[in-house]
């Protein structure tokens, strides 16, 4: 995350906070990991041995039987290497764990506690891809030998700069490698004049002297490498003879740079790579459902993401939280019920952790809303909508006298989850709370016959042609 993205968010996440504290109510903390074992090892691994060099090798193990195929996932820059976090991006990881794979994650040369120093060549990227591509080379024949691991089924992936260092690693003895997977892979030397024309220019040179299959991810919106650069290098690459596939995704958010580091992400990039996969004869099922964030459920139109009026439970000042909820950065997910609500931002399963803390503080739990879409669901007794009348037009109810129309609209100022029923006598009855259709049914039912309901939340359902 770039210095000022780290600002930006810092202080949007005081605002919440303090919002959410002015209105007593909660912002869930993000789950950080899948709720599954990572059986995690970190290995020092030997790249070199005049002088010795060691790398930072962090290896994660899936449940279940091996041996296991292998991933092998480079990281991008850091612009503070000693510093910089041992494992990045963790959804590729996650990714490759719930095919069912081995994934390792090597850190280069003074990153994270590796040994010396990784010193790019200038305009020369080919050459600082060489560097590193030889010890990921060094690294996968050291885990070949790993127990647990199948040496004949090996992929390679990278992201940024980890991503070109995966596509240098293509024009090196790679025979027991089936494929390589690039997210976003570029790199730019700021001591280079023009960077993106070398990126082509070598993209060219690597396409011309690689044989094994490769798949790159891009997007639109990326900060770092611009749409007619990484399209230039993909048209010159294979144009080379290199054999590779390209999946341009459009629009990620505010940068299609950071989509690998969302579960945001997954539906953009996951299909795509299962497909590859298959392709090259590796695993691509997913038997391991856990380590990924659940699916989210169906969107189901019950209001406008934007419509507080709509808002299921909360009160006025409870509203706050779901502003807050809306200012939050996505993956986001809110998770409402009776007597509170819990919103959760970022983290492996923002859906997850939202509905766990909501039901400590609160009944009758439910998903109102994930990242821009509304999934909470219609009741279910509810009949399907339909067209006698709009929902505000008191006088379009059958039955009602002037009390009963002015019942209506008090009706309409209700909070969801509601209900509105009408007898032929002119009887009728409202309800809100947890199951507003029984309710208002059977207040309307006691002494009057032929009771119905006429409306539910923000649905007309009387008959067109009752």
């Amino acid at each position: 995350m770039r210095h000022s993205n780290f600002v930006r968010y810092f202080l949007l996440l005081h605002v919440l906070l303090f919002t959410l504290a002015r209105a007593g109510s909660v912002f869930a903390r993000p789950l950080i990991a899948p709720d599954a074992p990572l059986n995690e090892e970190v290995l020092r691994v030997p790249v070199s041995t005049a002088p010795l060099v060691r790398l930072v090798v962090t290896l994660y193990m899936p449940s279940g039987a091996g041996p296991y195929p292998l991933a092998v996932i480079n990281h991008g820059s850091y612009f503070d290497p000693p510093r910089a976090p041992r494992i990045s991006d963790n959804f590729a990881a996650y990714y490759f764990l719930s095919r069912g794979y081995a994934v390792a994650m090597p850190m280069l040369r003074g990153y994270a506690g590796s040994d010396g120093q990784w010193t790019p060549h200038g305009c020369d990227i080919i050459a600082t891809g060489l560097d590193a591509a030889r010890d990921i080379r060094a690294t996968i024949d050291y885990l070949k030998h790993v127990p647990g691991i199948d040496p004949s089924r090996i992929v390679v992936a990278g992201k940024s700069i980890g991503g070109w260092n995966t596509l240098v690693l293509g024009t090196l003895d790679v025979s027991d490698i089936k494929g390589l997977i690039s997210f976003a892979g570029a790199m730019k030397e700021s001591d280079c004049k023009t960077p993106d024309a070398t990126l082509i220019s070598s993209a060219a040179q690597l396409g011309a002297h690689t044989k094994i299959r490769s798949i790159w991810f891009f997007g639109d919106n990326d900060q770092i490498f611009a749409t007619p650069t990484w399209r230039g290098m993909f048209q010159h690459y294979t144009a080379a003879g290199g054999p590779a596939e390209l999946v341009a995704f459009g629009t990620f958010l505010n940068d299609a740079h950071a989509i690998f580091a969302s579960g945001e992400g997954l539906r953009s990039w996951v299909p795509k790579l299962d497909q590859f996969l298959a392709k090259i004869g590796m695993p691509n099922d997913e038997v391991h459902p856990e380590y990924l964030p659940s699916p989210p459920p169906p969107v189901t139109h019950f209001a406008d993401v934007n419509d507080l009026t709509s808002v299921p439970y909360l009160d006025q000042a409870q509203l706050a939280l779901y502003r807050a909820f809306l200012a939050a950065p996505l993956p986001r997910a809110i998770a409402i019920g009776l007597g509170g609500a819990a919103v959760a931002s970022g983290g492996f399963d923002s859906a997850v952790a939202a509905m766990d803390q909501c039901w400590k503080q609160a009944t009758y739990c439910q998903l109102y809303a994930i990242d821009s879409d509304v999934v909470w669901p219609r009741q279910p007794a509810e009949p399907q909508p339909t067209r006698f009348a709009a929902l505000a037009d008191a006088a379009r109810v059958p039955y009602m006298n002037e009390r009963g129309r002015m019942a209506y609209k008090q009706f309409l100022a209700l909070r969801r989850p509601r209900a509105f029923a009408v007898a032929q006598d002119g009887g009728y009855a409202a309800a809100s709370g947890t199951d507003p259709i029984t309710e208002a049914l059977a207040s309307c039912s006691q002494g009057r016959p032929g009771c119905e309901l006429y409306a539910v939340d923000g649905d007309i359902v009387w008959p067109e042609h009752h």
